[in-house]
């Protein structure tokens, strides 16, 4: 009976989390919407009112569909609900149409699909083991997993401010790992088939699954020292995993293949002609790159040893443009991030093969998969950095190793989302929302680890500290001087390339404990 109190107490502080953070969600819906509103309501009135065959074709908005089959249907699903707040909104040639009940329907359909996120979020509270045992509930890793994840500010500020539809894409990769821990190997698969198919920013984590599940499923047995036994291969589970991964991509990419528009639809899935950063350059490798080529320019420039009127003049004023010329350094070309990516993310993929340690290796690779991505990756959105935040956090609650990582990467990365909301009455929202996310992840995972040694050193806590200064100066000093006519890009650059280094910094500190944590349990099996 003592048992049953405790679950259902367990239920009920769940419950009013994500009753909590829903409600918060509601109150968020008069705030700033970006052009991201616009794209999904054009594609309702898309999927609403042309046939499957002109999807991929329809261009009357510049926002055409660049989501896979199953994200189309889904906007088809929503569109039969949106006729009944406003038929308006489906008409393919109300460019930024919005009216009460548009704005209402669209922030509303966000909160709604969030229910398989948080219904995702329990089933990973379930996988995290609670060998402490905390008297107080506040103190026990189930609660602050939950609270990292459904009060995640970069989720909130992303999907409920900014607007997109993250939250049940999430819900699904998350649904997909605790699937994965608990062993249902299928349905993990399963799950992230789907999961591609809906939005294919995930093949970023898909070297992860791929390893997990064939070293895992399709070898059933290890050698008493923890490598391969070779001959417990089952091809019965590598048929049963193949045959998902066809039938997920026939139900989406069948009726396309058909109609002779698979050569179309993966053109606008995978549109190259984009320049190297995103229009705010994401907090990355690439974004340290073109900061130490203008850097350099300029010292080349004051040193006379470069030709001014050889010098594009848009690669000094015009800041954060797509297309950007390097001047000294090498430009770069979507080949070459790619083979930067692939060399990045091949040393995880091997640990995770050859020294498993069950679930957990397995989100550390999946980590560590998403992070090189964004380090490296082409046209990378600054967004994507939460497909390495979620993750980790459950990481975050097991080991105060990884607990120290992820506040660098949480602090950094969720500050480098800030100029996404660039508009001053979301300034406090922002801030607060900010402060109150970091410090209950701070004060929640040091009481977690109390009795083990400082998360963070003491450089890494003056590094977090200055975001502060850096955002004053960025929202409050820098409006006020003459420097903001000639160049206003200035504040994204600072923010990028301080964030960047975080991010970098993070990336190396879990690269290396992955690495050297290997090595002693190899001497431990010998």
């Amino acid at each position: 009976s003592a048992r049953r109190v405790m679950a259902a107490g367990g239920r009920s502080w769940f419950r009013a989390l994500a009753l909590g953070v829903s409600f918060l969600k509601c109150l968020l819906i008069p705030a700033y919407y970006s052009t991201d509103f616009e794209v999904h309501r054009n594609w309702l009135a898309i999927t609403h009112n042309l046939p499957l065959s002109q999807w991929y074709y329809e261009a009357t908005s510049e926002w055409t569909l660049d989501y896979p089959p199953f994200f189309a249907w889904f906007e088809y699903a929503l569109s039969h609900v949106a006729k009944y707040f406003d038929p308006k909104m489906l008409v393919i040639e109300n460019l930024n149409y919005t009216s009460r009940a548009t704005i209402l329907f669209q922030r509303f359909s966000v909160i709604f699909t969030d229910i398989l996120f948080i219904y995702a979020v329990r089933e990973c509270c379930r996988c995290v083991n609670g060998k402490r045992a905390a008297k107080d509930i506040l103190e026990k890793p189930t609660f602050i997993l939950a609270v990292l994840l459904l009060w995640n500010f970069g989720l909130l500020i992303v999907d409920h401010i900014h607007f997109q539809y993250n939250g049940f894409l999430f819900g699904l990769m998350l649904l997909s790992v605790a699937r994965l821990c608990q062993k249902r190997y299928l349905e993990g698969a399963l799950l992230f088939a789907v999961l591609l198919h809906f939005k294919h920013i995930y093949m970023y984590v898909a070297p992860a699954y791929g390893i997990y599940l064939l070293r895992s499923y399709c070898f059933t047995a290890n050698n008493a020292d923890g490598s391969l036994k070779w001959r417990s291969f089952s091809l019965l589970h590598v048929t049963l995993l193949g045959l998902i991964v066809c039938l997920v991509s026939a139900l989406s990419l069948g009726p396309f293949i058909v109609l002779g528009q698979l050569p179309q639809v993966l053109s606008r899935l995978f549109p190259f002609k984009r320049g190297l950063c995103h229009a705010y350059w994401a907090p990355n490798f690439w974004a340290l790159y073109n900061a130490m080529d203008k850097a350099l320019t300029i010292f080349g420039l004051k040193c006379n040893f470069l030709d001014p009127t050889k010098i594009p003049k848009a690669s000094m004023t015009g800041g954060l443009v797509q297309e950007f010329q390097h001047t000294i350094l090498p430009s770069v070309t979507p080949l070459a991030t790619l083979i930067c990516t692939f060399i990045s993310i091949l040393p995880s993929v091997f640990c995770l093969w050859f020294k498993p340690q069950g679930p957990r290796g397995f989100l550390q690779c999946l980590v560590l998969c998403a992070l090189s991505s964004f380090m490296f990756g082409w046209h990378v959105h600054e967004k994507a950095i939460l497909l390495a935040i979620l993750p980790l956090s459950l990481l975050s609650v097991q080991r105060a190793k990884d607990a120290g990582i992820y506040l660098i990467l949480t602090t950094t990365g969720h500050f480098s989302l800030f100029p996404l909301l660039f508009t001053s009455p979301e300034l406090p929202i922002k801030i607060l929302l900010m402060l109150l996310f970091t410090v209950y992840s701070f004060s929640s995972l040091k009481s977690l680890f109390r009795r083990e040694r400082p998360l963070l050193t003491w450089l890494e806590t003056l590094y977090l500290v200055q975001l502060v200064p850096l955002e004053i100066f960025c929202e409050i000093i820098f409006p006020l001087t003459s420097w903001k006519q000639h160049f206003p890009f200035v504040p994204l650059l600072l923010t990028s390339v301080y964030c960047a280094l975080g991010v970098t910094y993070a990336w190396l500190k879990l690269y290396i404990s992955v690495l050297t944590e290997r090595s002693s349990v190899r001497q431990k099996a010998e």
